[in-house]
Parts: structure tokens; sequence; C-alpha cells
């Protein structure tokens, strides 16, 4: 009878947005309703990956959970692109990696870590995923600090040139961590309860919600910039924040329910890895997707969601870097984050 309640909330809240998406005209009505829908399939899309990775084992589950989470985001950017709206879209990928290594893991291990005294992970993994962010870090920064020295064109061309690095990179991080090295990076063996669903009906739960979101972020991106305009938010808060925090909810809701279910190591998968997906990953794909509706997007990012990645990174490393946590360094990441959120916003 639960789950039957639970399934008919995600079809009448989406339904609901559906139905305003077509008929209302207010836009404030439009947005609240497609974030109430947001939630309800995030949260399908956070039962699906912890029943996934019951089977598929915790970073395969986490890495299965960021994508799919990551490709409403990724479908997002693709359509602010469409309409020139470069600005927004690099707000948007430094929204997404500050909003993860922030955000969701902050909440994951402030969560976890009031039900856990103490959580553990792969200290190997940890040190790797340090480093990799720290490469996304300099890739942004040197084109930006290079900016004055070259040509627009040369611009265009860097950008295309670190994008291909960049997703070489990636690729081959995801052949040495599943594959040749796989063993090396495993967390330890955690026991958890039953999952919700078979094996299929589980890849098969990831899909549909993963394509619910999807729709439903669509919604919201052609509601978001009337929303800002009548609040009278800048369009690097609502790219950085207000957008990220939408997309990123799917991974919001995973994450930290397996962090309470003291499984933090794919908590920390979907947050730090889904970080470095968006950075080494999405933001070089953009710049491609840029090149084929022909205005090329560039690399450069401003001063400002520079030093945010920055000191993102910087404290993620540091507390995560050892492979364990406790609850007030959760604490820590979320102060970051709200002064970070307070920044934007004045800006």
């Amino acid at each position: 009878m639960r789950k039957s309640l639970y399934y008919a909330l995600i079809i009448i809240t989406f339904l609901i947005g559906l139905a305003t998406h077509y008929l209302a005209e207010n836009v404030f009505l439009l947005f609240g309703t497609s974030i109430l829908a947001l939630l309800f399939l995030a949260s399908l899309l956070g039962k699906a990956t912890e029943s996934v990775a019951h089977y598929a084992g915790e970073r395969i589950g986490g890495f299965l959970n960021a994508t799919f989470g990551n490709a409403a985001e990724l479908i997002i950017a693709i359509f602010l692109i469409k309409e020139g709206l470069f600005d927004m879209v690099k707000a948007s990928i430094t929204g997404s990696i500050i909003g993860n290594l922030l955000l969701v893991l902050g909440l994951s291990i402030f969560f976890g870590g009031l039900k856990h005294k103490m959580q553990f992970f792969n200290a190997r993994l940890a040190g790797h995923n340090a480093t990799l962010m720290i490469l996304a870090i300099i890739a942004l920064f040197v084109p930006a600090m290079f900016m004055g020295a070259f040509h627009d064109h040369h611009e265009n061309t860097l950008s295309v040139i670190i994008a291909a690095a960049l997703i070489i990179v990636y690729l081959l991080w995801l052949i040495f961590s599943m594959i040749t090295h796989k063993e090396f990076l495993a967390d330890e063996a955690v026991e958890h309860g039953e999952p919700m669903w078979g094996k299929w009906v589980s890849v098969l739960m990831l899909v549909i919600a993963t394509v619910g979101v999807a729709i439903v972020s669509e919604w919201i991106v052609e509601s978001v910039e009337d929303v800002a305009h009548h609040l009278g938010w800048s369009e690097l808060f609502v790219g950085a924040f207000v957008i990220a925090i939408v997309g990123n909810a799917a991974e919001h809701s995973a994450a930290v329910l397996l962090a309470m279910k003291n499984r933090m190591g794919a908590a920390v998968e979907i947050a730090i890895g889904s970080s470095l997906q968006i950075a080494l990953f999405v933001a070089p794909v953009l710049i491609f997707v840029s090149m084929i509706f022909g205005n090329t997007m560039n690399i450069i990012f401003s001063p400002l969601e520079l030093v945010a990645i920055g000191v993102s990174i910087f404290i993620a490393s540091s507390i995560s870097k050892d492979g364990e946590t406790n609850w007030f360094e959760g604490v820590l990441l979320l102060t970051v984050y709200i002064i970070l959120g307070a920044a934007f916003y004045f800006a």
C-alpha cells in the first residue's frame, strides 16, 4: 500500500507540473509545481540508485547516480547554450561543482555523521579524487589568467584543446578506476537490507526517473529567468545556485540517504564523482556542443567563479583525503557553501 501511494504521488505531481506547463500563465506556479515534481522524481532516482548499488556495488551505483543525475544538468545546459546564454551555462557549471562538493557532500557527511559517529571510505580513492579536482581547477585557471595574451579566436581554440584533453583524462580515469585498479579503489563490503526492486527493474526505474527529471528540468529552465527577473536575482546567482540546486536535487536525496545507511563510499562517489564528471566531462562536452550550434563557448570563467571552485576543491580535498568523516566536517562544508551563496547573491 505504501509503495502504491508513493508511485501515485510521483505520477500526480508530474501530471500537475505537465498541466501547469501547458495551461498556466503564472511563472511562479509553473516553477513551484515543477520543483515539487522534481523532488519526487529525485526521490525515485535515489531509491533506484540504492537498489542498483546493491547489485553492482557502491562505486558503480554511485557512478550511475552521478551520471544519470548529471544528464539532467547537461540537458539544461544545452537548452541554455542554444539560447546563447553562455554566462548562465558557466555559472551553472560552477554551481554544480561547488553544489556537489559543499552542499551534497556536506549534507551527506552531516546527516550520516549524526547517525554514525565516524564513517569511512577508501582513502586511495579520496587521494585520486583530490588530484583530479586540482587538475580541474588548473584547466579552468590557466585560460583565465592568459586571457589578455591572445586574440579572441585563440581563446576558442585553446578552449577546444583543453576540453579535448579533459575528456580524454576522464575516460582514462574511468578505465583506471573501474577496470585496471578497481580492486585497490573499492570500499569494504557494507551490510545493507534488501533492495526495493529486482536487478532489471532497478535499472528501468533509474532510466524512468532520469527521463522524468530531464523533462521537468526543461520546464524549470523555461520559468527560472522570469522568476529571477521578478525577484531581482542576478543571472550569476540563478545559474550558480538556483539552477544548480535544482539540477543536483537527484544527487542530494540519494547521497544523503546512502550516508545515513553508513554507505559513505557510495555517497562520496555521488558527490565528488559528480563534481569530477561535471568538470572533466560535462563542461568540455558543452564546448563541442556550442560548436555544433555555430557559436563556440570558451572555457574562460570569471574570477568569482574561479575563486568559488578553488575554495570548494580546497576544503573538500582537505576533509575527504583521509578517508574518514564526522558530522562536524559536514558543518564546515555547509558553512563555506553559505558564504559563497551570500557572495554570489550580492555580486
